[in-house]
């Protein structure tokens, strides 16, 4: 008996569904389990507003998904250039301030596209255009606009969701 009640809760964790609603207008990020709402985290979206085109700064609109995940075991707060790790802590802003730099902390889901000629492929790819879910350094300009096209969030909340969503998990992106 205790055998089958395992199997059951193993079998409905394994078949939970994960999908993320990223609304610009609110500047949160929801976290939805099988239909329904289980986390919302404030998130900072582009201060250069919402497009697809490269080189525009702006968040793309749509849906996509997380193609990669990056930063399973770094310590909260280190940074990463170029998506490889840099063992170093990053100075957490916690203030309004918009600094020079543009650090991307903690962890990195990195989001494909799923729509052809809207935001995936040719000048308008969001993973082409490395558009990542991720930590800040600048965790006092979350809930604004203030990033470069990718969607912000605190470095504890990013942990939090870098270890619930698995990869391939939607995430729909809208005004």
């Amino acid at each position: 008996m205790k055998i089958l009640i395992l199997f059951s809760i193993l079998s409905f964790s394994l078949s939970a569904e994960y999908a993320i609603d990223v609304s610009i207008s609110e500047q949160r990020l929801y976290l939805i389990n099988s239909g329904n709402i289980i986390r919302s985290y404030p998130i900072s979206s582009s201060s250069f507003g919402e497009g697809q085109i490269e080189n525009s700064f702006k968040t793309p609109l749509g849906e996509h998904e997380v193609k990669v995940k990056i930063g399973t075991n770094v310590p909260k707060n280190q940074f990463f250039v170029s998506r490889e790790h840099i063992p170093q802590e990053a100075d957490i802003i916690h203030d309004p301030i918009d600094s020079s730099d543009d650090f991307i902390t903690t962890r990195i889901m990195w989001l494909t596209g799923l729509t052809e000629g809207f935001n995936k492929g040719g000048r308008v790819d969001s993973f082409k255009r490395f558009i990542y879910i991720h930590g800040t350094h600048e965790e006092g300009l979350i809930g604004r606009k203030a990033s470069h096209g990718c969607i912000r969030m605190l470095n504890h909340d990013v942990l939090e969701l870098f270890k619930i969503i698995p990869l391939k998990t939607t995430v729909n992106i809208y005004l």
